[in-house]
Formats: structure tokens, C-alpha cells, sequence
């Protein structure tokens, strides 16, 4: 395969996964502290294209290097539910699952009949023990910018807010979960506010992700004509040699 088929096909790949970025977005666009993937291109320089004959050029095919989660804060919209809270500033709330703990901005939370606070799949909220949180399901729920619970006019427990030394090593779980590895760079203390009876949209636009799947798509068109021009290109030149 030649340079130029070589190149626009790793460009179709690179659009294709893109594509796949975009899409996930739209498909959240309404979920609940949703953070919207990005990603970094930059091309590839095969080692064997560096032997091609003198004065020829190495083949660089561009490349979606890698993907990166947008954590910028989104905008926060009123519910009137008691459980709902968002956090104004960097930091996540804790939940405990099966695998682990995970870290999220979706605070859309339930009480169970029991009085164990939940996350909309079912995972116990922690507080700053650790542990899981309970509430009486029976007195009414203030939640403090701080975090601290209250329930008949005393602090009962607080949530458990934090955040992350170096955000990059967060990994995605789900539409909305983060898992963290603290061996090398531990926990801090969030510097938050919790808001009560709000939650945080997603951080885009769908506006924005709909521009970029348009020009995306055109880049697509682009680089299908390039492989059909290098195609024909090819086709002509064998025929050319035939004759000869």
C-alpha cells in the first residue's frame, strides 16, 4: 500500500473512533455529572518507512494518540429533592460497589426503606468513615455546603468529598463512575460545596458535539476520496506499464 492509501486510511480509523467519542457524549448528554470524553491526535512515524529509497518521504499516519475525560464543572440545575446535591468547585462523592470504591459527580441519591442512601444503581454512598451511610427515613434531610448531614437538628453524618492529586489517573466506570489507584498519589481533601437540591448536567454542549460531528463526518468524506483518487491513481499506472 503507498503513502497516500496508507496515510488516509489510519485518517479513517482516527475519524472513526472519534465518532465513536461524539456519540457517547450525545448518548449522556442528559445524564447526571457526566463528564465528556475528548481525545489528542498526532501522527505515527513507522521505523521501516526511515529505509525507503533517498528522497522519498517516511509515511506519517495521524492517529487518535489517546482519549482524555473533560472534568470541567457543568452547569447545575434545580430539582427541589432533598437528595439531590451537586458539588460547586473540584471533587467527587464516594460510593462503595462491589468492585470497589468509586468516585462520581452524580449525585442524584435515594433512600431505601431501610434508610441506606444510595446511588441511582443501587451502590451505598460512603461518608468520611468510610462506611456506609443511613439516615431515618422518617425525619426530613437537610445536607449542609460542607457536606454534614443533618436529621432532627443534629449532624448525623457527613459525606465523604474528595479529589485527586493527578485527575489523569482516574479510570471511567460507567456513564458516570471514576476508580482511582492511590498506591502512588493518595486522596486530598475536596475544597467543594455541596449544593442541596440541585444536580450537575453533563459539561457540554449538544450543540457543541453536533458541530464537531459534522466536520467530523466531512473528514470522513475527505479522506474516502483520497483512497478512491489513490485507487485510480494505482489502477492507471499498472494499465500505463501493461502497454509498455
Amino acid at each position: 500500500m503507498d503513502a497516500l492509501l496508507t496515510a488516509a486510511a489510519s485518517g479513517l480509523r482516527a475519524r472513526t473512533e472519534s465518532l465513536d467519542l461524539l456519540a457517547n457524549n450525545i448518548a449522556n448528554a442528559n445524564t447526571a455529572g457526566f463528564k465528556a470524553d475528548r481525545e489528542f491526535y498526532s501522527t505515527y512515524l513507522a521505523p521501516e518507512s526511515l529505509d525507503g529509497p533517498e528522497g522519498t518521504l517516511p509515511v506519517q499516519s495521524p492517529l487518535v494518540e489517546k482519549n482524555w475525560t473533560d472534568f470541567q464543572q457543568g452547569v447545575t440545575t434545580a430539582t427541589g429533592s432533598p437528595l439531590d446535591v451537586a458539588l460547586s468547585g473540584p471533587g467527587f462523592f464516594s460510593l462503595a460497589t462491589g468492585s470497589g470504591t468509586v468516585y462520581t459527580r452524580n449525585g442524584n441519591f435515594r433512600l431505601q426503606p431501610d434508610g441506606l442512601l444510595t446511588s441511582v444503581s443501587g451502590d451505598s454512598v460512603l461518608n468520611t468513615e468510610g462506611k456506609a451511610i443511613r439516615l431515618d427515613p422518617k425525619l426530613p434531610i437537610t445536607i449542609e455546603e460542607s457536606g454534614a448531614i443533618r436529621q432532627g437538628g443534629a449532624v448525623v453524618t457527613r459525606l465523604a468529598i474528595s479529589d485527586m492529586e493527578d485527575r489523569s489517573r482516574l479510570q471511567k466506570v460507567g456513564a458516570t463512575g471514576f476508580r482511582y489507584d492511590q498506591s502512588s498519589l493518595p486522596l486530598k481533601t475536596a475544597s467543594a460545596k455541596v449544593e442541596q437540591g440541585r444536580l450537575e448536567n453533563a459539561n457540554f454542549q449538544p450543540a457543541e458535539s453536533a458541530v464537531r460531528l459534522v466536520n467530523v463526518m466531512r473528514q470522513f468524506e475527505m479522506l474516502q476520496k483520497a483512497i478512491a483518487l489513490g485507487s485510480e491513481m494505482n489502477r492507471r499506472a499498472i494499465e500505463e506499464v501493461a502497454k509498455l
